[in-house]
């Protein structure tokens, strides 16, 4: 951030970048305690990451109420709006975040009626371990502006995307095997579409940073999707 002779303005931009900060520790604790409850049975947990979500909507709220004020009041421009524009759009990320995390806590009971095979757990746990590993890492590129290390993340998205269409797969085999897997099973696709969604919004946030700290946007040859849509019923993967 460039420093400027208002001292009250450094203050003010420090306050959002402080905020996103909070909001990102915030989401990744959320998502976390979510699988943990999801794995655990853990209703207990699942309540209180519902309720933790209300932090997040309100520092979003917050940030775009202290945005609109900043903009009116000190009028920047180039990096300096791009620093506030930039808070706004990583602030609705990260509520969306929060959000995707509530989802899965809010499944824990449906699924903890019946048992699974454990692979299925694993399977999960690999997929929210590389979403928040995402998610952490381009947290610290936004506090350290290490754009360099932003081409990587978007790579890693490609890697969550793969790994979400294979579990996407076998539940859909256990589906198939046995009716009453279906309820449960279709409730841990939701869980895995959420998570798959966080790396989606993890990505969404490298692209900001790039954006606010070299005024460029990224190439545009980002995956942008799954490969769910082309699992058939017999399991294979049509072109």
């Amino acid at each position: 951030m460039t420093a400027h002779i208002v001292h009250s303005f450094d203050e003010e931009l420090k306050f959002l970048s402080n905020r996103i900060a909070s909001m990102g520790g915030h989401a990744e604790r959320m998502v976390d305690q979510s699988m943990s409850a999801l794995v655990n049975s853990d209703a207990g947990l699942a309540r209180k990451v519902i309720e933790d979500d209300v932090f997040l909507d309100e520092c979003q709220r917050e940030i775009d109420d202290k945005s609109i004020i900043i903009i009116a009041k000190r009028q920047p421009m180039a990096d300096d709006l791009r620093e506030i524009i930039g808070a706004i759009r990583i602030a609705a990320d990260l509520e969306r975040v929060g959000d995707l995390g509530k989802n899965i806590a809010k499944r824990v009971v449906a699924v903890t009626e019946a048992r699974h095979p454990l692979s299925l757990f694993r399977g999960l746990e690999a997929l929210v371990e590389l979403a928040l590993t995402q998610l952490k890492e381009v947290l610290d590129v936004y506090a350290s502006r290490s754009v360099d290390r932003l081409a990587l993340m978007r790579d890693r998205d490609e890697q969550i995307d793969a790994m979400y269409t294979s579990l996407f797969r076998e539940l859909l085999t256990y589906m198939m095997e046995d009716p009453r897997n279906i309820t449960p099973c279709t409730h841990l696709l939701f869980c895995a579409k959420n998570i798959e969604r966080i790396g989606d919004h993890a990505t969404n946030i490298a692209e900001t940073i790039y954006y606010v700290v070299t005024g460029e946007q990224m190439p545009s040859e980002r995956p942008k999707e799954d490969k769910s849509h082309k699992v058939t019923v017999s399991g294979e993967t049509g072109d």
